[in-house]
C-alpha cells in the first residue's frame, strides 16, 4: 500500500479550492504530469481529497467500493434538493433507481414522443435555414427547458407561457444557490444568493405538490403510482428533474455535438450518422467522452481503504474528474482525438463511465 502522490498541506492555508474550481482541467493535468499518476491528493473544500483521473480508479470508487465511498450528507446539493437518488447511498439508492427507471421506458416514455418531436421542431427549425452565424447554446438551453418542464411537470411553453417562464425563472434562482456561498442572509432591499435560492425552492415545491395532487396524466401521474419510500420522495425527485442543471447539461452536450460535426471536413461523419443509428450512438458517446457536462462527483471514505493501490484514510474525500477519466490513455488510444469508431469494439464495456445526466441517474 503506497502513499498518495501530492500533498494536502495544512488546514485552510493549504486549500486548493479556488485554483481547482477556476480551471479544473489545468489543475488536474499539471498534477498528473508532476506526479506521474492519475490518482493524487490535494486539499479541496478544506478536506484531504483524493483526485481520481483514471478509469480503473473510477471503477473502484463508484462500483467495487461503493459501500466504502459514500455521498456526503453535508453536501450543499443535499441541502438544496433533499433526499433523492443523487444524494442517497447503498440499498436505498438501488431501490430508487429500480423504481425510477420505469419512468424512462415503456408506456411513459412512448407517450411523450410526439411532444418531444414538436418541441425539437419548434426550437430548431430556423437553424438549418439561417444564413447568418447562430449562437446555438441559448437555443439548445431553451429546448432543454421546454423538454424538462413539459415532460416532468406537464407545463408546456406553447400552452401556458407565463407559467413556463415563471417556473424557469425559479429553477434558475434555485440552481444559482448551489454555486453561491452557503450563507443564508436576508436584509431590507438585499438577500444573499443562497437565501434567494431557498425562497425559490420553497415556491417550486408548492408548485410541484399541487401538480402531484391534481395531475393524472404523463410523468407526474406515473410518478405518483411508484412504490417510493415516503410521501415526500416524489416531490423531491421532481425538484431534481426540473433543475436548471438538466437544460444546461443538455445544451452543453448538444453544443459540443454541433461543434464536433460542423465544417466540410466532417461531411462524411454527418452522412454516416444520419444513415446509421448505431454509428450515431457512437458519435454521441464520443461527444460525451470528450466534453462531459459535469466536473465529476465527490464521495467520503467511511473507513481506511485504497484507490489504485494508494492508501486513502477514513473521513477523507475522493473526487472523480470526468474530463480526465474520459481521457485516460490506458483505456482510450489517442484520448484527445474525436474518433467515434472507437466505441465499436472492446470499449463498449466502458460506455457506462461516459457521464451524461441520465447515466448519472
Amino acid at each position: 500500500m503506497s502513499k498518495l502522490p501530492g500533498s494536502t498541506g495544512i488546514s485552510l492555508l493549504g486549500d486548493k479550492s479556488l485554483e481547482f474550481y477556476r480551471d479544473p482541467i489545468t489543475f488536474c493535468d499539471r498534477r498528473i504530469e508532476k506526479h506521474g499518476s492519475r490518482i493524487f491528493q490535494a486539499r479541496l473544500l478544506n478536506k484531504s481529497t483524493s483526485f481520481v483521473c483514471s478509469v480503473q480508479g473510477m471503477q473502484e470508487l463508484l462500483c467495487d467500493k461503493a459501500s466504502v465511498f459514500l455521498k456526503d450528507p453535508t453536501d450543499v446539493m443535499t441541502y438544496m434538493y433533499g433526499d433523492n437518488i443523487v444524494t442517497t447511498n447503498g440499498e436505498e439508492a438501488s431501490l430508487l433507481r429500480l423504481s425510477l427507471m420505469n419512468l424512462f421506458s415503456g408506456k411513459c416514455l412512448a407517450s411523450s414522443s410526439d411532444y418531444i418531436n414538436s418541441v425539437c421542431e419548434r426550437n430548431l427549425k430556423d437553424l438549418s435555414s439561417s444564413a447568418e452565424p447562430q449562437s446555438v447554446y441559448p437555443i439548445f438551453k431553451r429546448l432543454g427547458s421546454e423538454l424538462v418542464l413539459g415532460l416532468f411537470l406537464n407545463v408546456k411553453a406553447d400552452e401556458t407561457p407565463e407559467t413556463f417562464e415563471e417556473i424557469t425563472r425559479l429553477c434558475t434562482l434555485h440552481w444559482h444557490g448551489i454555486i453561491s456561498a452557503p450563507v443564508n442572509i436576508k436584509m431590507p432591499l438585499w438577500s444573499s444568493g443562497f437565501c434567494t435560492a431557498l425562497e425559490a425552492r420553497d415556491k417550486l415545491m408548492e408548485i410541484i405538490r399541487e401538480k402531484l395532487e391534481l395531475e393524472q396524466e404523463g410523468f407526474v401521474g406515473c410518478l405518483r403510482s411508484l412504490p417510493l419510500p415516503d410521501p415526500s420522495c416524489a416531490s423531491q425527485h421532481l425538484l431534481l428533474f426540473i433543475s436548471a442543471l438538466i437544460p444546461k447539461a443538455l445544451a452543453s452536450l448538444l453544443t459540443s455535438f454541433t461543434l464536433a460535426l460542423c465544417g466540410p471536413h466532417q461531411e462524411e461523419v454527418r452522412a454516416q450518422a444520419r444513415q446509421d443509428p448505431t454509428y450515431l450512438h457512437q458519435v454521441l458517446l464520443e461527444v460525451q467522452r470528450l466534453w462531459p457536462p459535469f466536473i465529476g462527483g465527490r464521495r467520503i471514505a467511511n473507513q481506511d481503504t485504497t484507490l489504485g493501490g494508494y492508501h486513502v484514510p477514513a473521513g477523507s474525500a475522493a473526487m472523480y474528474i470526468s474530463y480526465a477519466v474520459h481521457r485516460d490513455p490506458e483505456i482510450f488510444h489517442q484520448p484527445h482525438d474525436f474518433r467515434p469508431e472507437r466505441w465499436s469494439g472492446s470499449l463498449q464495456c466502458h460506455n457506462s463511465f461516459v457521464s451524461s445526466p441520465l447515466h448519472q441517474l
